[in-house]
């Protein structure tokens, strides 16, 4: 090849770049073949292939000989680890010397009965015999030490397999995955390439740990409610599942010796029909029973559905048999205010269905389609309008879902205004005397919906929030009533009167616990009743059941424990002088004695000057360090602010029933389903995994579209 010119000149042209001759021969010989009648490309492009091939061959020689040597660097360590001649082994011990580096992870042991000689693995204890060579410790080495990683051998870890398959239970249970999941094979080879001892295991398998773990935390809770000093309450209600199957929710509430409020769902059961009153409160009473805690409950908290009364009136007949019912149940059933406000304003909603109608089926027109979304989002761009808001849809049922619809829609009012002009199919575009009666609902109904909002709170106090935001609904509905529009003051009209059936007389076990924040106290139920109309003999009513009604529970349940006895006492321990005539006086005149009544720990606290109001405070914690000044009526304390308000902790373990009881898994056995949603809620106190799912599918962001329709819209002139 050396007279050939385009040969010697493409050497030369490598030797320029440092290329020698040995290493440009062969891939020169290879390009040749491709390239013969066109190597003018070659030159014209100064070699540049040739150049890139060369070193693309060097690469890959690289890597070639790194694995090469890679193997065989295995292979060496192999046969320096072990060595099959039994006459080497045999030289080796007779000599006194371990030469194979097999001895560098094994221990030799002493010898046995008859000579026998054994060892054993440092890395997971396992004994070999070591008579006849160590063939048999070398084959076991690449189980307890990686001998393909560079340097000495490390020892591998050895899996867990009972920590492997409780790992694989807790995803289950925090995940909502089916037990089948331990058998899909993709997640089989993922385990296996993550270790390679790896034991797969069966659904049936995956489901007996999943109740293991249930068992075995239900047994710890059940330990931790005994343990709790005050007292429990409860919140329940009935679910449907997708299978049609009724399902009972108990949940418990109380704040632990930390002071920190807790909720854990007790039991998920199926309950079969019929659901009355008195077939549910004997399988609460059974519930109760089961984690020992019949003795400790204070409040129910339930719905106004008929059947409840008479569960809360079997229940304290029970509770009063084994006298453990507090203060003969005056206390015992709260009703639900996130049910009776929800109550309250849908029957103000029913007065004005007309203007609100017209709001709904403009939203259900604009998102009818693709093209009306682009169109109103470029109405929208024309006016300028950004508010960022989203584009609601309501569910009727659901009152706080029609006021998210009605407030984003005034946010978009002139754009459904221009919509109605560009587009002759819309016809359900309100007037402006609708629009105007759509702001002042929207405006009435705002205190309600963040009232709403902090009732349904689970992880802080609510009890505390009744009092002064029932009084704020109360104020909203009364001024509302003197509205001149007439619709607004009829809807107000109508929300009053179902205020008065239910909260005409405020819950009294809830009223107590605003007067047990220490910046407002009965003062500002006081001037609460002051604001509101009422005559003055209907206020000292008020003021006057509130005050003897917390005197009543802190004097039989918490004071006895603080007050000295009015009875007459004999004193003890009197020296008797014999010398003297009046010789057994003091005996005499101590049996009548009266010992003046202390005052209590209440009155001591309601005579205490308020805190700012103004300044934020955390009560829990505020009754956590005064308990010590306070060591009854922070007991009393601590139940009353235990108490929910509001159901929403059933409710939203409704919501993860219905993902662990979804159409997928309808074969599922009501004990596993309740293993699963219960073992999440202790193991991870999780709430509703996303409680806006419902509402991410009622509202768009269509105002962001018009940057796509814009873009659309230059694509479609460009091929025209």
């Amino acid at each position: 090849m050396a007279p050939n010119p385009r040969v010697a000149k493409a050497f030369r042209a490598m030797k320029d770049i440092g290329i020698p001759e040995e290493k440009t021969k062969p891939v020169l010989k290879y390009l040749f073949k491709f390239y013969e009648k066109n190597w003018e490309r070659i030159e014209a492009e100064n070699y540049r292939v040739l150049a890139d091939a060369i070193f693309d061959s060097e690469d890959a020689e690289a890597s070639k000989t790194k694995k090469k040597d890679d193997n065989a660097e295995a292979e060496i360590k192999l046969n320096m680890l072990g060595n099959d001649d039994h006459e080497d082994e045999v030289n080796s011990f007779s000599s006194g010397k371990q030469s194979s580096m097999v001895w560098s992870y094994f221990d030799k042991l002493p010898v046995g009965p008859g000579g026998t000689q054994k060892a054993s693995c440092t890395g997971c204890g396992k004994v070999f015999s070591a008579n006849s060579g160590t063939s048999n410790m070398k084959r076991h080495l690449p189980k307890c030490f990686d001998l393909n990683e560079p340097g000495p051998p490390k020892k591998c870890a050895p899996l867990d397999q009972e920590m492997y398959r409780e790992k694989l239970a807790y995803s289950i249970i925090k995940h909502n995955y089916p037990f089948s999941y331990v058998e899909h094979e993709g997640t089989r080879d993922l385990h296996k390439f993550l270790h390679r001892d790896v034991k797969p295991i069966t659904r049936n398998t995956a489901k007996a740990d999943v109740l293991k773990i249930y068992d075995r935390e239900k047994t710890i809770l059940k330990e931790n409610l005994q343990k709790v000093n005050g007292r429990i309450c409860l919140t329940t209600n009935l679910w449907s599942s997708i299978t049609t199957d009724g399902y009972m929710a108990l949940t418990a509430h109380y704040i632990d010796e930390n002071w920190v409020l807790r909720k854990k769902v007790l039991n998920f059961k199926v309950i079969p029909p019929p659901h009355s009153g008195k077939i549910l409160a004997e399988y609460m009473i059974n519930f109760l029973a089961d984690w020992g805690i019949q003795k400790k409950v204070f409040t129910v908290t339930l719905d106004n559905a008929k059947y409840n009364d008479v569960l809360v009136n079997c229940l304290s007949s029970h509770f009063r048999v084994n006298d453990v019912l507090v203060c003969d149940g005056d206390f015992t059933h709260v009703r639900c205010s996130g049910h009776v406000l929800n109550l309250i304003v849908q029957e103000g909603l029913k007065v004005i269905e007309g203007a609100i109608e017209k709001v709904r089926k403009s939203v259900k027109f604009v998102r009818g389609s693709g093209a009306r979304k682009y169109k109103f989002a470029e109405c929208i761009h024309q006016l300028s309008l950004q508010c960022g808001k989203y584009v609601r849809q309501d569910i009727v049922t659901r009152w706080n879902s029609t006021y998210l619809m009605l407030d984003s829609a005034l946010a978009y009012r002139k754009a459904y205004a221009r919509l109605a002009l560009v587009d002759s199919s819309y016809k359900s575009f309100p007037t402006e005397k609708e629009w105007a009666r759509v702001e002042t609902i929207t405006k009435l109904l705002k205190p309600f919906y963040n009232i709403t909002t902090l009732f349904f709170g689970s992880s802080y106090p609510t009890s505390n929030l009744y009092f002064h935001n029932v009084w704020r609904i109360q104020m909203c509905i009364e001024d509302a009533i003197n509205n001149a529009d007439n619709v607004i003051s009829d809807m107000a009209k109508e929300m009053k009167t179902k205020f008065d059936k239910y909260w005409e007389n405020y819950s009294m076990v809830l009223s107590f616990a605003i007067v047990l924040d220490p910046r407002y106290k009965f003062k500002v139920v006081e001037f609460c009743f002051k604001k509101l109309n009422m005559t003055d003999k209907v206020r000292k009513e008020k003021l006057d059941n509130i005050f003897k009604g917390m005197h009543k529970l802190y004097d039989k349940e918490y004071g006895i424990f603080s007050t000295t006895s009015s009875s007459t006492v004999e004193s003890s321990n009197i020296r008797v002088s014999t010398l003297d005539d009046f010789d057994g006086f003091e005996s005499f005149t101590s049996k009548f004695r009266k010992v003046e009544r202390e005052k209590s720990q209440l009155d001591m606290y309601l005579e205490e000057p308020e805190l700012n109001r103004r300044e934020e405070l955390d009560v829990l914690q505020y009754w956590k360090d005064n308990q010590g000044r306070y060591p009854q009526l922070s007991l009393m304390a601590r139940d009353i602010l235990s108490i929910p308000i509001t159901t929403v902790a059933s409710e939203s373990s409704f919501s993860i029933g219905g993902r662990v009881l979804s159409k997928y898994r309808t074969s599922l056995l009501s004990s596993s389903v309740e293993a699963l949603l219960c073992a999440r809620d202790w193991l991870f106190d999780l709430e509703e995994e996303d409680e806006n799912d419902m509402e991410d599918g009622l509202a768009e962001d269509i105002e962001a579209l018009y940057p796509t329709y814009e873009s659309s819209q230059v694509r479609g002139r460009g091929t025209t």
